[in-house]
């Protein structure tokens, strides 16, 4: 992913909301949104190169995103990042805190029971996430980029109006360059941009839905995946 935005345990009608977009070269083959043949109870879009993902959800009651930290670069012999939503998911297992420098740069934000943000990059950082409005980009937690604070406030202003959850999508098509010339919330480029624009919204009856939106070369639409979970109680706390 490449810019997230998450409430959790901010409403007490959803445990735990996300909504973040998926930036990439639209060369990169990935597939769509599905359950995992190989990972049973996994729910999450993948990477064909590398064979992880960017963002999933388990039916264990577990969540996972993670972006790319701006000027780390993964090395050539650099285990993948995707790999870290990917062995989270499926067993709940993470790095050891001293294999962390092993990879390109990363945040990595991770709920089951609690939420923890991890990262690696300018150095490795391990702490918990408070119930709340969070976000991340491509840089540090704190302070957080123009665009992340403006999807965060805009996940902030669908809660206050109690909107339904299909409209969470009109968040992530947000053209609007944020504040500095940094770019907009939606990418819209014929060789590197917005691939899918994803949401996670769990009720406070256990009741998941995850929605995919993808894109093609210059936004082109490339169709929806919309598949539902069972979320355990208590799973989403900060």
């Amino acid at each position: 992913m490449c810019v997230v935005a998450l409430a959790i345990d901010a409403d007490p009608r959803w445990p735990l909301i996300v909504v973040g977009n998926r930036d990439e070269f639209h060369s990169r083959a990935s597939a769509p949104l599905a359950w995992w043949d190989d990972a049973p109870g996994m729910l999450a879009g993948r990477d064909l190169v590398s064979g992880g993902t960017w963002m999933g959800v388990s039916s264990a009651g577990r969540f996972a995103v993670v972006t790319n930290v701006a000027g780390y670069p993964r090395g050539a012999d650099a285990p993948s990042r995707g790999a870290l939503v990917a062995d989270y998911l499926r067993d709940g297992s993470l790095p050891r805190d001293e294999t962390l420098a092993a990879f390109g740069g990363f945040s990595l934000i991770t709920v089951g029971g609690a939420a923890t943000f991890r990262t690696n990059q300018p150095a490795t950082r391990i702490q918990p996430l408070a119930p709340g409005l969070h976000g991340i980009a491509n840089g540090p937690l704190d302070p957080p980029s123009p665009r992340t604070r403006l999807l965060r406030a805009s996940l902030g202003g669908w809660l206050a109006a109690a909107g339904p959850v299909e409209t969470l999508l009109d968040l992530l098509a947000d053209e609007t360059p944020a504040v500095g010339g940094e770019r907009p919330v939606f990418i819209r480029d014929t060789v590197y941009g917005t691939r899918c624009s994803t949401i996670v919204a769990v009720d406070a009856a256990g009741c998941g839905i995850m929605i995919e939106r993808r894109f093609g070369p210059g936004g082109a639409a490339q169709g929806d995946t919309r598949l539902a979970f069972d979320w355990p109680e208590g799973a989403a706390r900060g």
